[in-house]
Parts: structure tokens; C-alpha cells; sequence
């Protein structure tokens, strides 16, 4: 007989890593029901203080557990998982984190949906995003570390689904860090893969600075859902160069000696960085130095004035392309009534933006790309803070503040070690090695080289061997008396 899943109180079943639960399933030592009710138990329990889901599909997820058996071989079967909500998943509602969406529901599966349902996991719903992702924070979610502070963002429920054990897994996507910040600030692994590793289909368009991954755990399982994850589609104009391995194999690997760069110089050269984070990566320097590599502290050619504008320039046209494409779904003209008035601000914007200009914005972008990439040849990783502070309080970056410019430059000094990497398009992975002296989590990050996310994860799991996190598990606490609005989902 299956051994039966402990009662929801106290049990870690959940935080165990997928991989792990895929192979309890096989075995019959559990089944893919009884950790589907196990997270729709927990997510009843908790999503209303966390605010980390959109939609829960009860009924489709229990349907889909059912039909998992014993000795299905899948790396994820039976194994519950959430979807961020600017990804289609049939019948459940594509909000992209905006009122204007909000009566939206997909017809079809995106690609990561398909490959991550095909590998055998359970889809239970919807997570929440900022507005259009436009934010490295999500206000309408709270993080189970201290849920007056942000768990980061634009993935920020996925991140607070599984750091408060609702989900051993979940998928998130990064266009300026939102895989990475939201890892950070809720002591996860968040990967963001090279650019073209993950296919957009069956979407139009290739979202240059974007890409698709997980939040985990564990380097194990990050590297075990890229392989899920992983490869081209029909129709796609560009993809990154195949892997010479899984990897899985990788990750288990030992990565040799490495020559590394070590920075906490921000892509905004006027922007202070916490002494915190600063510590957080001279330690992992002396750390890496133990295990045998060089680490040679450097200042790369990524700041400059005017960055800011330049990013702005490429990202906001690619979220008005969102916008746009919501308005021919509701057969008007998007309104300042149907969005945040920062968002209202971009698309705004972006509408000002003549293609000349606009392809010039990129233009100078791939010639900063370029620059970076060649200044990082000698380097086998960079070594640098994920975020420049800890979880700001929720409402310190506020999309109803009255100045929508200043509040997109509050969320660029929050974040300004990530964007680079989309703008390289090399892959980039944050670590929670550090824990604040207040006791939040710290993510550091490394930068691999162009196309390597596999001696980037063999790098990441020997710091993962050498400084576990797994054992500072989250200590939830409900605060019912915080004072922080817990913003509803558009109905």
C-alpha cells in the first residue's frame, strides 16, 4: 500500500525537491493525488495572506492527478506546479497581472504549459505578477518571510508559492531579473536560461530580453527543468546553440577551477548598494576562493549615464506590444482606465517612440551587449549581488505613486545587476547564500558565460554542496495587523 501523506501541519513533503517527489510517485510511495490535495490544502491555508495565486483549478488538477500511476518514469510526474499568469494554460485565466486581461481565458497550452504537463506534472493554477510585468515587485503578494516585504517580482507569486511550501516548483519567466530578484528575496534558486534556449511558442515575436524558467529549491531541480524545458519549436527564428550534455549531468559535474570576476559595481553608476549585499558577495568570493578558484575582484564597462532611458527604450515598446495586442482582444483601444497609471505611463511612452529612435535604442543596446560580453572573455563567471538591498517593504515601489517615472528608477536601484544579462542574453542564475541580519534572505548572482548554463550549474551546485540553504526553511508568519494592503485580483 502507498504510504499516506502526513496531515498539512508540519509536513515538508511539499519542500522536498520535484525530482524527488517524481520518484516517490514511481515507486508508489505516494500518490500524484494525495500531493495535489497536500498543496490545494496548504494554498487554501495560506494563499489568503499571501495573495500568490490568480486562480486555483481545483478540479482540473485533481483530474490530471488521477490519471498518474505507479511506475510512471516522467522526471516530474504526479508533481503539482503553478504557471505564472502571463503564460497560457487551457481554460485559465491570461491576466498578465492587468485589468484589461482579466476576462481572458487561454483557448491552447504555451510551450512551457505543454512540456511541462508532457513531463508528467500537475498544473494547479495561476500565479500573480505585477501589471504587464513591468515591476520587480508584485504589491498584490506578500513574502512568507515577513509579509510586510515584497516577495519580489515580476514572478513574485511563484516565488512566494513556493518559498511558503505550497509547491515544490513553479514557473516564472525574466525580462529585466524577474526570475532572479523574486529568488532573491524569498531564499530560492532562480535561473534565467540563455537567450533562445526556451521556446515562446506558439506566441508571435521573439521577446528579445525575455525568457522562461523556474523557481526552486535546489540547483538539482532548476537544471532537471531546463532539460524539461529546453529546445526549439516549429516556426522559431533564433535558439540557443544545443547543450553538449543534460543539464542534469552538468550540474552534477564538478566545475574545475574557475577564473571569476568579482563586482558590486551597479549598472546605474549613481545607485548605492546595500553593505549588506556587498558582504554577501566578498563572501561568496572567499568561499569560491576555498574550493579552489581564482576570484579576481573587477569593474565592468556596464554603467553609463542614460542606461536607464536605453532599457527603457527596448522595454517598454515590447510591454506595449502587450497592451496593444489586449486591446485587439477587447476590440477597443486600451484606456487609461484599464491600467496601473505606471503602465498607463510606458505605453504612453512608447506610443511617443518613433522606429527610428526605437531601432536605434537597440542598436546601442547590442553594441553595450557587445561590449560587456567581450570585457567578460577572460572570465570563466561573474560574481555579483543579485539585488542592491534586501525585500523592501511593500509600497516603497508603489505603480499608483504619482511620479511613474521616478517609481520605474526606484525599481531600477532595487535591481541594477540583472537587466544586463537579458540585454547580453547570457545566462544568469541567483543563489541564496546570504541571509540579511534581519533576517531575510540575500540571492547572490553569477553570470555564466554566453550559452553555458551547464559549467554555470556545476558552479552553482558545488557553492550549493558548500553552503547548503535547504535547512533555513521559511517561518511563515500569518500578520493579520501589518498594515499593508493586500490588493485584490481585477474580478
Amino acid at each position: 500500500m502507498p504510504r499516506r501523506v502526513r496531515s498539512v501541519t508540519g509536513d515538508d513533503l511539499l519542500t522536498r525537491p520535484a525530482t524527488e517527489l517524481a520518484r516517490l510517485v514511481g515507486a508508489g510511495d505516494v500518490t500524484s493525488l494525495e500531493l495535489v490535495e497536500l498543496s490545494l490544502a496548504r494554498i487554501e491555508a495560506l494563499d489568503p495572506h499571501l495573495g500568490a495565486f490568480v486562480e486555483v483549478d481545483d478540479a482540473g488538477a485533481r483530474a490530471a492527478a488521477a490519471e498518474v500511476t505507479a511506475g510512471d518514469p516522467r522526471p516530474l510526474a504526479g508533481v503539482p506546479v503553478a504557471v505564472k499568469a502571463n503564460r497560457a494554460v487551457t481554460g485559465l485565466r491570461l491576466t498578465c497581472g492587468s485589468s484589461l486581461m482579466r476576462h481572458v481565458r487561454a483557448t491552447h497550452d504555451h510551450n512551457v504549459v505543454r512540456r511541462l504537463r508532457a513531463a508528467g506534472a500537475i498544473v494547479v493554477g495561476t500565479t500573480a505578477m505585477p501589471e504587464w510585468g513591468i515591476l520587480p515587485v508584485t504589491e498584490r503578494t506578500r513574502n512568507p518571510w515577513d509579509p510586510a516585504r515584497t516577495p519580489g517580482g515580476s514572478s513574485g507569486g511563484s516565488a512566494a508559492a513556493v518559498a511558503a511550501g505550497m509547491l515544490p516548483l513553479a514557473h516564472g519567466n525574466d525580462g529585466g531579473g524577474s526570475l532572479r530578484i523574486p529568488a532573491s528575496c524569498c531564499g530560492l534558486v532562480g535561473l534565467k536560461p540563455q537567450r533562445g534556449r526556451v521556446s515562446h511558442a506558439p506566441e508571435l515575436g521573439e521577446q528579445f530580453l525575455v525568457q522562461d524558467g523556474v523557481l526552486t529549491r535546489t540547483v538539482g531541480e532548476t537544471a532537471a527543468l531546463l532539460d524539461v524545458l529546453a529546445g526549439t519549436e516549429h516556426g522559431d527564428a533564433s535558439w540557443a546553440p544545443p547543450p553538449p550534455e543534460p543539464f542534469a549531468a552538468a550540474a552534477a559535474r564538478e566545475p574545475g577551477r574557475l577564473r571569476i570576476a568579482m563586482t558590486w559595481s551597479p549598472s546605474l553608476g549613481d545607485v548605492a548598494v546595500d553593505p549588506d549585499c556587498i558582504r554577501a558577495v566578498t563572501e561568496t568570493g572567499l568561499l569560491l576562493e576555498g574550493l579552489g578558484h581564482e576570484v579576481v575582484p573587477a569593474d565592468p564597462p556596464w554603467g553609463g549615464e542614460g542606461l536607464l532611458d536605453l532599457f527603457g527604450a527596448l522595454f517598454g515598446p515590447a510591454v506595449s506590444s502587450q497592451i496593444a495586442a489586449a486591446g485587439m482582444l477587447a476590440g477597443r483601444e486600451p484606456a487609461e482606465e484599464d491600467m496601473e497609471p505606471l503602465s498607463w505611463w510606458v505605453w504612453r511612452r512608447a506610443r511617443a517612440l518613433d522606429a527610428v529612435s526605437a531601432n536605434l535604442a537597440a542598436v546601442r543596446m547590442q553594441t553595450l551587449a557587445r561590449a560587456v560580453v567581450t570585457w567578460a572573455q577572460p572570465y570563466d563567471a561573474i560574481l555579483s549581488p543579485t539585488l542592491a538591498e534586501a525585500p523592501v517593504p511593500q509600497g516603497t515601489i508603489d505603480p499608483f505613486g504619482p511620479e511613474p517615472a521616478l517609481t520605474f528608477a526606484r525599481g531600477a536601484a532595487f535591481t541594477p545587476f540583472t537587466a544586463i544579462s537579458n540585454v547580453t542574453g547570457s545566462p544568469a542564475i541567483s543563489l541564496p547564500l546570504a541571509v540579511h541580519p534581519g533576517g531575510l534572505p540575500l540571492g547572490v548572482q553569477i553570470v555564466g558565460r554566453p550559452a553555458g548554463e551547464g559549467p554555470l550549474l556545476a558552479l552553482a551546485a558545488q557553492l550549493e554542496a558548500a553552503r547548503p540553504w535547504c535547512d533555513r526553511g521559511v517561518q511563515f508568519r500569518v500578520h493579520n495587523e501589518t498594515g499593508v494592503e493586500n490588493r485584490p485580483w481585477p474580478t
